[in-house]
């Protein structure tokens, strides 16, 4: 029972931030500074009071228009608000929970992956909406992997190799080869493709994804991100919203990857490895 209220609470505070998220989103693409002002509606530039700011229900109770000028609020605002509400959820149940001498621990990375979530978010809903991963959100979290992985050699595997001297950062090289293996092979269909096939910014994202999963994660985000991207694009077609040339935005899909072979990504590798 205390468990499921945490998660309650957990699923507010990811709601809140979830509403911090759609500001950020908003402010990149307008080239705003990201700390300049309270929010303010995008329509009528009013500022909008605490009554509207209230994650999920005040666009429940507004019926989807803003309070001053009644224009239409997009559902960008509610889907990201519940989205970073159920994914902070999922992170702190894939975590687990415990007050033990390692909460210490536990509670930094609970930070870090809540951070490589709200990355995730930004570069999903902004790439989805301009065609283009935003440089402000890939390259923080790709820093922050990097920071992660060599403190947890220093906390957890930093072995000294009395006969060379020398620390052993080999989970390191293993990251950074997971994350430069697939970005090559981006970088060759964006070079071979002029960029016609995808963008600079799915390689960046590409090499984020390898040094975040490692291997053989990062086999079924990329996997499960072709799967899904290629019959997206079929339905599309079928629906006739899209034409065999038409472009279609790959981050999304490389970002669901990514949260499939986070959370699932060894129990579909073990159940693959049974059906042998």
């Amino acid at each position: 029972m205390l468990f499921v209220i945490i998660c309650l609470f957990v699923f507010i505070f990811g709601a809140c931030w979830g509403s911090f998220l759609n500001c950020l989103i908003y402010r990149i693409s307008q080239g705003n500074k990201l700390n300049r002002g309270r929010s303010f509606c995008p329509k009528c530039h009013r500022r909008l009071g605490p009554r509207d700011l209230i994650p999920i229900f005040s666009f429940i109770f507004l019926k989807r228009r803003c309070r001053y000028c009644h224009q239409k609020i997009s559902w960008q605002y509610l889907l990201v608000e519940i989205a970073a509400g159920l994914l902070f959820v999922l992170i702190f149940w894939h975590l687990g929970f415990g007050f033990d001498l390692a909460f210490g621990i536990w509670a930094l990375d609970l930070i870090y992956y809540w951070f490589i979530v709200s990355c995730l978010i930004v570069i999903f809903i902004y790439d989805l909406k301009h065609y283009v991963i935003p440089n402000q959100a890939i390259y923080p979290a790709i820093a922050a992997v990097i920071i992660y992985k060599i403190f947890e050699i220093c906390n957890l595997k930093f072995v000294w190799n009395l006969e060379f001297g020398i620390w052993n950062f080999q989970p390191l090289w293993n990251s950074l080869i997971a994350g430069l293996a697939p970005a090559l092979f981006f970088f060759l269909l964006w070079l071979i493709s002029k960029g016609g096939w995808l963008g600079f910014g799915d390689v960046k994202l590409a090499f984020f994804m390898g040094i975040f999963l490692g291997f053989p994660n990062i086999l079924v985000a990329l996997f499960s991100a072709f799967l899904i991207g290629s019959a997206t694009g079929l339905i599309l077609i079928a629906l006739k919203k899209k034409k065999l040339k038409s472009q279609v935005p790959f981050g999304p899909f490389l970002v669901l990857g990514t949260f499939i072979g986070l959370f699932w990504g060894q129990a579909i590798i073990n159940w693959y490895l049974g059906l042998l």
